[in-house]
């Protein structure tokens, strides 16, 4: 029997649809991890939508919970996963219970997406208080085991832009100084060989051997651009990675390739439902382009690998 392996997830949620926790929860169970979820915003929906509703965790919030866990001595943790939170004070709390976590379980290895922002035709915007940058460079990152920032966020982490590959394999290295042994720009703008139709993923992973030296190793991954605007793709990529490189933790290309498969397999399934819901011709509705989840378990569960890395 395999050996339980439980995660506390601290993200987004919301009512309908899948983005944050909504979209960590069922791959991770689906993948044989227990999942224990807070939520640090509760909405009726995500932010895509024309309207929305809810409520937002303030750091109080988040330590009674905490609090509650630890008094029956449940806060035992193998990972945890952060995302979307729009509050400093609420972000600087989830740096204090990782580290006590830590604590505890000096092999607890924490996942970040630092969601801050992203670029639209080419200029880039943050879509949370500015003064969340600051807590995630000086106290997030340097807890964090891996990160999963798209290229904008790698660019604010680091405050170096990012104009080619090799910038790009800086920009990677700059970060794990900072702390992270594992790092993936999720989406860059980057040229891609195969053509206009493709996005550039990029992995670096920095491994300790057993004689104390250091090996880092990189991957490339070029991945088809679908033509919609999909909310919650994010969330599910750092989940995939955290499953991925636990089944795999010693082969990075095949954790990437097995991570980056299964979101093209979900995000297919979602736009061909979406178009045939919305009709010929016509655009489909943020509702229509939620995240076929459900319907993608085998796929999420055994992905084929569909989208092969190269290492660099």
């Amino acid at each position: 029997m395999e050996e339980e392996c439980r995660v506390l997830s601290i993200q987004s949620h919301v009512v309908r649809g899948y983005v944050g926790n909504r979209a960590a929860t069922f791959p991770l169970q689906v993948l044989g991890f227990e999942i224990d979820t807070v939520n640090s915003v509760q909405f009726s929906n995500h932010t895509g939508y024309p309207n929305w509703k809810g409520q937002v965790l303030n750091s109080n919030e988040l330590h009674e919970l905490y609090e509650g866990l630890k008094l029956n001595n449940v806060n035992k943790y193998d990972y945890v996963l952060t995302g979307y939170t729009r509050d400093k004070s609420f972000l600087a709390m989830v740096v204090d219970i990782i580290r006590e976590l830590k604590q505890q379980n000096s092999k607890l290895v924490y996942v970040c997406d630092p969601v801050m922002g992203d670029k639209w035709n080419g200029e880039g915007s943050m879509y949370v208080p500015e003064d969340l940058l600051p807590v995630y460079k000086e106290k997030v990152v340097p807890v964090a085991d891996i990160i999963t920032p798209n290229q904008f966020e790698a660019e604010l982490l680091t405050g170096k832009k990012i104009y080619t590959q090799e910038e790009a394999l800086e920009v990677m290295d700059i970060l794990h100084s900072m702390g992270p042994e594992t790092v993936v720009i999720t989406s860059s703008d980057l040229p891609a060989s195969s053509g206009n139709n493709y996005l550039i993923a990029l992995g670096s992973q920095r491994k300790q051997r057993p004689d104390g030296t250091k090996v880092t190793e990189r991957i490339k991954v070029e991945i088809q651009k679908v033509d919609a605007v999909f909310v919650g793709t994010g969330d599910l990529f750092a989940a995939m990675l955290l499953a991925w490189t636990h089944k795999h933790p010693n082969n990075f290309k095949v954790a990437c390739e097995k991570t980056v498969s299964a979101m093209h397999h979900v995000l297919q399934r979602t736009i061909e439902c979406a178009k045939a819901q919305a009709g010929k011709g016509k655009k489909p509705s943020p509702a229509q382009l939620e995240l076929r989840m459900v319907q993608s378990k085998m796929d999420i569960e055994n992905p084929e690998i569909i989208v092969e890395a190269t290492v660099l």
